[in-house]
């Protein structure tokens, strides 16, 4: 399925609880966009939209974010694939719940999938001041 969607900012916690609706609850989605796009955005609003009350903040430096017991937030900017592999963040997609990890390549995608792991991927694209957000999964 594909799926293209486009929200402001104020429009996004609508956008969001769509897209809980619509995404698989256990999956690994990959969000893609430019600097700036709004990709820990998307994810405050739908972690917001999955009850969850902790502060969403971005995992540059960190790599990996957990909010409550079900959404995992990876930012691989920094971090290739290997590293990911070597401090073991590939278990961890293991755990049951949304895995939403910006910057992931082709490469980590089609592993993912040969894994059997259900993978989506939402991409944002700026278009004045809303955020065009086309989802792509296999449902």
């Amino acid at each position: 399925m594909t799926k293209e969607m486009v929200a402001t900012l104020e429009q996004l916690p609508k956008l969001a609880k769509e897209l809980v609706s619509i995404l698989p609850q256990d999956a690994v989605i990959f969000l893609r966009g430019n600097l700036a796009a709004g990709k820990t955005t998307l994810v405050k609003a739908l972690a917001d939209a999955k009850g969850n009350s902790q502060t969403v903040t971005s995992p540059t430096f960190s790599i990996q974010q957990i909010y409550g017991d079900s959404i995992y937030h990876y930012d691989l900017y920094q971090c290739p694939n290997e590293k990911f592999m070597q401090i073991g963040l590939l278990d961890e997609l293991e755990n049951s719940g949304w895995h939403l990890i910006e910057w992931g390549d082709d490469e980590l995608y089609e592993l993912l999938k040969s894994l059997g792991f259900e993978v989506a991927i939402i991409e944002i694209t700026p278009i004045d001041n809303a955020r065009q957000y086309r989802i792509i999964t296999d449902a």
